[in-house]
């Protein structure tokens, strides 16, 4: 029998955890153990000791097909934005409890990952979002989020007015502390922070919840995953923001248009044989503790 699916193996670790180094070390030495080749991106590499070489966190999709996310969800956010048409699943490894993406817990990694590399695993297909900032007319900025992309106020900043269209008929104009724009993986996360619902993460839609919103009968809307969202920034000489997953950041200017669309490629991540959804939805949401 052959070394099944997976021949080459990309970790990424989230270096500044006390535990990620030693995690690191006795996933490389088991991985190599089975003959498993396995790459690095410099950060984890830095990790691991000095034999080791890494490459770009950008190039370790293109190289690998396996990555193992050793960290929370925030770590593996920051994966899932570099995965291009590559389409190599990503295996979350939570270095704390556990994670609404990085589901399997250090404790039951070594079981887990030795079914996979069999081939043997439940994959989990997530749609990711296409968000592009045009300026007069011009795209000034592109991203792809797996969570969400928000249009939020600075510190300092009154409410802002934000004019959203869906396939270019006009919707609203919300007068709010700002608008995410998520996909049901996302609406779990900020989402649902801000009063947003629940959706099923294979499910494949886009949804809007306003923050704060001015007028209070404005609720969260979940469109088909088929359409184009267009919001324009209205708010003049405000401080506001376009952040993406939480982690890069966007300044936006008056009457630039942000465009959220499906994005042609979506990731998979390799879901726990032990813990269903909504297993994980109760643990995380403390449901039915009192």
């Amino acid at each position: 029998m052959g070394p099944g699916p997976f021949t080459c193996i990309g970790i990424v670790a989230k270096s500044h955890r006390p535990e990620a180094q030693e995690a690191v070390r006795q996933l490389i030495a088991w991985l190599r153990a089975k003959d498993r080749e396995v790459v690095l991106d410099l950060d984890t590499a830095t990790l691991a000791g000095a034999d080791e070489a890494g490459i770009e966190k950008a190039d370790v999709p293109r190289a690998a097909d396996l990555v193992i996310v050793l960290g929370g969800d925030g770590t593996l956010l920051s994966v899932a934005r570099l995965v291009g048409s590559e389409e190599v699943p990503i295996l979350g490894v939570n270095l704390g409890g556990l994670g609404f993406l990085t589901e399997i817990t250090l404790d039951e990694l070594y079981p887990v990952l030795g079914t996979v590399l069999d081939g043997k695993y439940r994959a989990s297909r997530r749609m990711l979002l296409q968000v592009t900032v045009h300026r007069q007319g011009e795209p000034v900025a592109e991203y792809v989020v797996l969570n969400d992309a928000v249009m939020t106020k600075g510190a300092l900043a009154r409410i802002i007015e934000l004019e959203v269209l869906v396939e270019q008929e006009y919707v609203t104009t919300y007068r709010a502390d700002g608008l995410i724009i998520c996909t049901p993986t996302g609406s779990t996360a900020y989402g649902l922070s801000a009063g947003g619902p629940i959706l099923f993460p294979s499910m494949h839609a886009v949804i809007l919840v306003p923050i704060c919103p001015h007028t209070l009968t404005n609720r969260p809307l979940v469109l088909p995953e088929e359409v184009n969202v267009q919001v324009v920034l209205e708010s003049q000489d405000e401080d506001v923001y376009l952040t993406l997953d939480g982690q890069v950041g966007f300044p936006l200017r008056h009457r630039d248009l942000v465009e959220v669309r499906r994005a042609d490629r979506e990731i998979t991540l390799i879901a726990s044989p032990k813990k269903s959804y909504y297993e994980i939805l109760r643990s995380k949401l403390k449901w039915g503790e009192r």
